[in-house]
């Protein structure tokens, strides 16, 4: 004979699919919430790790900036300090051009010629003076042309003029100091 069986075998069949069913659900929405969260997670580490590099990198920045703030006024201070040293090594350069001059005008200064004036603008010096005559200026002017240590005389202007009594020559003459002879002098003749 045949059995059949009348229980509901399609619905409990059914029955266990869903529980199943929701079980597997229960199961994937558990791992799929586990991931969100280590993703989350893992997402805000590195945020957090980011953000103090960065930090890091700011305190850092600060840092050399003040360190490039002081290398700045290390080099203003650096070209003052030159600046002054090139002053200073100038004016020991020129302390002894005066007595240079002085010493060799006194040398190439004619007799009959008289300087009334003497005023030196850097390496240019312009004199005026009396002179008995053109000829005395001439002399002058060979003389200090022939100086190792004058150079380049020009004359400006000579006029006639009347000196008690006397007639002279009032000349103004320019010419320049040369540098180098003065700069190579040795120490000794100084």
């Amino acid at each position: 004979m045949i059995r059949i069986n009348l229980l509901p075998h399609r619905e409990a069949a059914k029955k266990a699919r869903r529980e199943q069913f929701y079980v597997l659900l229960g199961l994937i929405a558990t791992l799929g919430a586990l991931i969100v969260f280590a993703v989350f997670t893992l997402i805000a580490g590195a945020i957090e790790t980011q953000e103090s590099r960065n930090a890091f990198l700011k305190s850092e920045i600060a840092l050399l900036d003040k360190q490039l703030e002081q290398i700045k006024r290390l080099k203003e201070q650096t070209q003052a300090l030159l600046a002054r040293k090139q002053i200073i090594e100038n004016l020991q350069r020129d302390r002894g051009e005066t007595v240079y001059l002085l010493s060799e005008l006194v040398k190439q200064v004619p007799d009959g010629v008289y300087l009334k004036s003497l005023k030196q603008d850097g390496l240019r010096v312009n004199v005026t003076g009396y002179a008995q005559s053109n000829a005395r200026i001439s002399a002058l002017m060979r003389n200090l042309d022939s100086s190792p240590w004058l150079e380049n005389p020009q004359l400006v202007e000579s006029k006639a003029v009347l000196i008690g009594g006397r007639r002279s020559n009032e000349f103004l003459l320019n010419f320049a100091i040369t540098r180098s002879q003065v700069a190579a002098a040795p120490r000794g003749k100084q």
